[in-house]
């Protein structure tokens, strides 16, 4: 009963992609051949929000829904940032869809057979890093 919370602000955000069109594959095409703003635009809007958001649970020390107190560590950079990026945006161009819009897409009934074989194929990808992980550079 206590993860509702977490399955609510879940359908509200899956509605929220599908609403916003940003699970459509027509509109992530548009994207990568620069043919609408559309995704730049919803995509830049979340970076503003998210440097907003970071600012102000660090100046406010604001508490997790548990009552934990947030604390964000600082990242340090390596190569594998920008190679991660890149195979991400490449299968994301290939595939026309982005891992975490997957689930919005089978609830909308978007081509529900090809998206479960994107979330099988995401959820492999998670699991081939996991079990790599320790031997990657870091």
């Amino acid at each position: 009963m206590k993860y509702v919370k977490y399955l609510v602000l879940g359908a509200l955000f899956g509605i929220i992609l599908t609403k916003s069109e940003v699970i459509s594959w027509w509109r992530i095409q548009e994207m990568f051949r620069f043919q609408s703003f559309h995704m730049y635009g919803v995509i830049g809007s979340a970076v503003v929000v998210g440097m907003v958001s970071i600012q102000l649970i660090k100046r406010n020390r604001l508490k997790s829904l548990d009552g934990e107190l947030i604390t964000l560590a600082d990242k340090k950079y390596n190569h594998g940032t920008w190679i991660g990026g890149t195979i991400f945006g490449l299968g994301w161009a290939l595939t026309g869809a982005c891992p975490g819009p997957l689930f919005a897409q089978i609830g909308a009934g978007v081509g529900v057979g090809a998206v479960a074989v994107l979330i099988l194929a995401a959820l492999a990808g998670t699991w081939t890093y996991s079990a790599l992980r320790e031997k990657l550079p870091h």
